[in-house]
């Protein structure tokens, strides 16, 4: 995704993102205090050191004051030495302090925006890439840290610095200082040249990671795409490309810092010189004294230094409001799923009921048509259809990860919108097609790291779906590290994994979706002995492409275009002639032949 390339500075954004210091006030004001504390504290040394100069080291002194001149001479020393110290520790402090502050707003930011994403409708990770999705939540809130760490604080503490010191200076003696502020016109031109050259090389830099970021994690994840159908070299090729646009947005970044700081550090020469020529003119005639010369020399490289970092640090600063815009973007969208609802569900019998149910993801392109069924406590029905009638959303409303349009869907006479999201869920037991393990133990991706759940009831319930024996046989039974997306165990295994997890989390509605179109014989056989015992005694809305796994089911719904074509059980449905006929005939003929 390209970077936003607006040049106005969003001052209303920075409010929101300053809004986030609240709890840390403590924090910000110490910040606030150090870098407003440092700014004046930087002129004294240079102040100090003009007054021992003039006082100690180019006046005469006679015999009679020398001791007293070396004692005072020693004493500034000291105090110098001191405040150097002292300097030192403020701007550790100062340091630590704004990180700090930057990494607590981080924390709590990130955990807003995990928090929101968790809620969001199941419609907005349709839309929305996953590589961008983390990047908002680990990326951009990282840059936030930026503009407390780097950002506003210490633009503003140099910008306070830069008027110290040519306060100062112009007390100190007006003339030299505006004979040494006469490069300061190029110096602000060329950092601004810089500025807009840098930032939009920035932009350029990270288009480029971004680009090599989702080729490299695609083509990791499809490897074996690639090997199979022999494209190593071709894909090689586009990977060398993309590497070598992201290696000239870098040198370009690069060459723009190599011509900008030797230009300053020449412009800084320029303005010593000066110096030294007008000044040695002033002190000839008797106009300066060699302490102001050398408080002019010790103050012009820290005068121009914050004038030289300005540049990068306004850059860090509005690549920080960037990533801030991109946030708050996503904490503002409005996609959640609604959790207005106060019963609490609690032992359902499993009595469900659609009454004209009308869906459609997008618009008025209808998945679902007035769609009716109900399901009795205890009973397994099966939903069949080819692919697109809408068998799988009728699943994605029951537990509402989608939002049917018009209608109703009840529970046990409850629509489902009246109970508390959390708990109906809990109600619902899922086992998808695609099964989706996390990188963990076996263990943690059947209890799902509930607590709750001890290791005795895992190992009852595997026994129970016929899975212990498979799981006892890998290395660490229990504790096997799956990798990620499961890719240690077979289909069939991951199957039976989510059956477990079904299993333990004892729902009063269970939903079976696919869960044996993509398996072997031997593996199949596990899954329906698990079909059965875990569908005792509970509904169970079971989706199927083998119309040979759902014979006994209670009835049997055939769906066609998002409508209800034919209901009854399988012995019913036969001897209607149907669609159902139809689909039993041509899959049945089909494995003949196979």
């Amino acid at each position: 995704m390209s970077e936003k390339k607006g040049n106005a500075f969003d001052w209303s954004l920075l409010k929101r993102v300053l809004g986030y210091t609240t709890p840390y006030r403590g924090l910000f004001s110490l910040a606030i205090v150090m870098t407003v504390t440092l700014s004046f504290l930087s002129v004294v040394r240079p102040m100090l050191i003009r007054h021992t100069v003039n006082s100690f080291i180019v006046t005469p002194a006679d015999a009679s004051h020398e001791v007293v001149l070396r004692n005072e001479l020693l004493v500034f020393t000291i105090i110098l030495i001191g405040l150097l110290l002292v300097e030192s520790i403020l701007q550790f402090t100062n340091g630590y302090t704004t990180s700090l502050l930057g990494q607590r707003i981080v924390r709590d930011l990130r955990a807003q925006m995990h928090r929101k994403v968790l809620g969001f409708k199941a419609k907005y990770f349709d839309r929305t890439p996953v590589g961008t999705a983390v990047t908002r939540v680990v990326s951009d809130i990282e840059a936030i840290n930026d503009v407390f760490s780097q950002g506003f604080i210490v633009i503003a503490g140099d910008l306070l610095t830069i008027i110290v010191y040519m306060v100062f200076m112009l007390m100190v003696d007006w003339r030299i200082t505006l004979v040494v502020l006469t490069t300061i016109p190029l110096m602000f031109l060329s950092t601004w040249i810089f500025k807009n050259a840098v930032k939009k090389s920035f932009t350029d830099v990270r288009n480029q990671v971004s680009r090599l970021n989702a080729f490299v994690q695609e083509h990791l994840t499809g490897m074996r795409i690639v090997q199979v159908f022999n494209r190593e070299k071709v894909e090689m090729d586009r990977f060398k490309e993309i590497n070598k646009k992201h290696r000239d947005a870098n040198v370009r970044s690069v060459w723009y810092y190599s011509v900008f700081f030797p230009v300053v550090e020449i412009l800084v020469s320029v303005s010593l010189g000066l110096l030294v020529w007008y000044a040695g003119m002033r002190i000839y005639g008797r106009f300066a004294d060699p302490g102001d010369v050398t408080f002019f020399v010790l103050l012009i490289n820290q005068f121009f230094r914050p004038i030289r970092m300005l540049a990068d640090r306004v850059n860090t600063l509005q690549m920080g409001m960037v990533a801030s815009e991109r946030v708050f973007k996503v904490l503002d969208t409005d996609d959640a799923i609604s959790n207005d609802g106060t019963t609490v569900a609690q032992h359902l019998t499993g009595k469900v009921k659609f009454d004209q149910v009308w869906f459609a993801y997008n618009d008025e392109d209808w998945v679902l048509r007035g769609v009716s069924l109900e399901t009795k406590p205890g009973e397994m029905l099966a939903i069949v259809g080819s692919t697109g009638s809408g068998k799988t959303s009728i699943i994605n409303l029951l537990n509402r990860s989608y939002e049917y349009n018009e209608g109703i869907i009840s529970i046990d006479d409850i629509n489902i919108r009246d109970f508390e999201l959390s708990s109906l869920r809990s109600q619902i037991g899922v086992v998808l097609q695609d099964v989706f393990l996390f990188s963990d133990s076996i263990h943690n991706n059947i209890t799902l790291n509930n607590d709750s759940i001890s290791r005795e009831e895992v190992v009852s319930a595997a026994k129970m779906v016929g899975a212990h024996e498979f799981i006892m046989r890998l290395p660490g039974g229990y504790d096997f590290d799956v990798k990620e997306r499961g890719g240690m165990l077979s289909v069939g295994q991951r199957q039976l994994i989510a059956f477990i997890r079904a299993y333990v989390y004892n729902p009063s509605i269970l939903i079976l979706d696919e869960a044996t179109s993509s398996i072997d014989t031997e593996s199949e056989q596990l899954i329906q002995f698990a079909t059965k015992q875990l569908t005792q005694g509970r509904t169970s809305i079971v989706i199927a492409h083998r119309l040979a796994t759902i014979q006994e089911a209670d009835r049997i719904i055939v769906l066609d275009k998002g409508t209800i074509l034919e209901v009854g059980s399988h012995e019913e449905l036969i001897k209607k002639n149907g669609q159902y006929k139809k689909l039993f005939d041509l899959q049945f003929s089909a494995e003949l032949v196979q």
